[in-house]
C-alpha cells in the first residue's frame, strides 16, 4: 500500500546515536514522509536526520509537548504516526501501530511497550511506576489501559485535530490519551516490542519529579471527565484534617481545656469537605449530561452523513 498519506513524526532532543538509522529504517519499512520536529539539540541530530532525507523543524519553544503541539499545525497527512527517536522502538512495528487507523477501527492507536521489552528496557523502579500510574488512570477515567506513557502512537487527522493540547512536557503522553477519551475517540492497543537505550544515548527522563508531574496531570485532568474524584479526594482530604482537629479539641475538653478557635476550624474544616463532596456530585452529574449529549449529536451527524 502506498504510505504517501502518512506522516512519521519523530520529536527530538540530542538523538544523534539513534536518529540516522531510526530514519534508514522507515524508508526501509517504505515511509518517506519523515518530520524530524527538534528541541534546539547539541549534537548532530539534525545534521544526521537531514543526511537521511527527513524534513526538519527546530520548535519554537522547549519541551516534548510544545513540540508535539507546533508540529501536529504543520502535518496535513491523513494519518500522522508518532515515535520517539531514542531508538527504543522499532520502526517494523509501524504495521501494527497503522493498520487500525487505516481500516477505520480506530482514531489512535497506541503501541503497548509492556507486552514485549528487553530486560534492561526498564528498570524495576519504572517498571512499577509505569503499572501504577496505567492503574491510577484506569481508575480515574474508567478506561483500563495497559501503556498510557507510550511514545509510539498512531492518529488520524481529524483525531489529532480534535485534541486540545495544553501540557509542555513529558506529561504529553497523558494529555494525549486524556484528551482521546475526552473526544470520545476510538482508542485501540497493539502489542509493540521495546528496546533498551542505545548505550551512547543519555536519558532525559527522571523517575521520580516526571511520575510525580504525571501523576498530577492525571488528577488535574479529571477535573472536566471525572469531577466527582477530583472534588472528593479535595473533600476527602478536608475532612480527614477535620476530624483531625476535632480529636484533639475532643481530648482538650475533657481535660477541661476550652479550643473555641480549633473548635470553629474542626468545623469549617468538615462543612467544606462536605460542600467539596456535594459539589463533585453535581459537576459528575453535569459532565454525564453533557457527555450524552455530545454522544446524540454526533450520532445525529453520523447519520446524515
Amino acid at each position: 500500500m502506498p504510505n504517501e498519506d502518512v506522516c512519521i513524526l519523530i520529536p527530538t532532543l540530542n538523538e544523534a546515536a539513534t536518529i540516522g538509522q531510526l530514519i534508514n529504517d522507515f524508508r526501509t519499512e517504505g515511509f518517506d514522509n519523515i518530520l524530524v520536529i527538534d528541541g534546539h539539540s547539541t549534537d548532530k541530530t539534525i545534521e544526521l536526520a537531514e543526511a537521511q532525507g527527513a524534513k526538519i523543524v527546530v520548535q519554537s519553544g522547549k519541551g516534548k509537548g510544545q513540540a508535539l503541539q507546533e508540529a501536529f499545525h504543520l502535518i496535513d497527512s491523513d494519518y500522522i504516526v508518532m515515535i520517539d527517536g531514542d531508538g527504543t522502538y522499532l520502526a517494523s512495528d509501524v504495521h501494527a501501530v497503522l493498520g487500525p487507523v487505516r481500516r477505520g477501527d480506530a482514531d489512535h492507536v497506541m503501541g503497548n511497550r509492556l507486552a514485549n521489552y528487553e530486560p534492561a528496557a526498564f528498570t524495576r523502579l519504572n517498571l512499577f511506576g509505569n503499572r501504577v500510574i496505567n492503574k491510577i488512570f484506569g481508575f480515574t477515567y474508567g478506561e483500563w489501559l495497559n501503556d498510557i506513557l507510550t511514545g509510539y502512537r498512531a492518529f488520524t487527522l481529524d483525531a489529532v485535530r480534535s485534541l486540545e493540547l495544553n501540557k509542555m512536557g513529558f506529561e504529553t503522553e497523558t494529555e494525549i490519551t486524556v484528551e482521546s477519551i475526552k473526544k470520545d475517540l476510538k482508542i485501540i492497543e497493539v502489542p509493540i516490542t521495546y528496546l533498551a537505550r542505545h548505550s551512547k544515548a543519555v536519558t532525559k527522563l527522571n523517575p521520580a519529579k516526571d511520575g510525580f508531574k504525571i501523576g498530577m496531570t492525571i488528577y488535574k485532568l479529571a477535573k472536566m471527565h471525572n469531577p466527582l474524584l477530583y472534588f472528593g479526594v479535595l473533600g476527602a482530604i478536608f475532612m480527614i484534617i477535620g476530624s483531625g482537629v476535632g480529636v484533639f479539641v475532643v481530648t482538650e475538653w475533657m481535660h477541661d481545656v476550652t479550643r473555641i478557635p480549633m473548635t470553629m476550624l474542626t468545623a469549617l474544616l468538615i462543612i467544606a469537605g462536605f460542600q467539596m463532596f456535594v459539589l463533585g456530585v453535581l459537576s459528575d452529574l453535569i459532565v454525564s449530561l453533557h457527555r450524552e449529549t455530545m454522544r446524540t449529536i454526533r450520532a445525529g451527524n453520523n447519520g446524515k452523513k
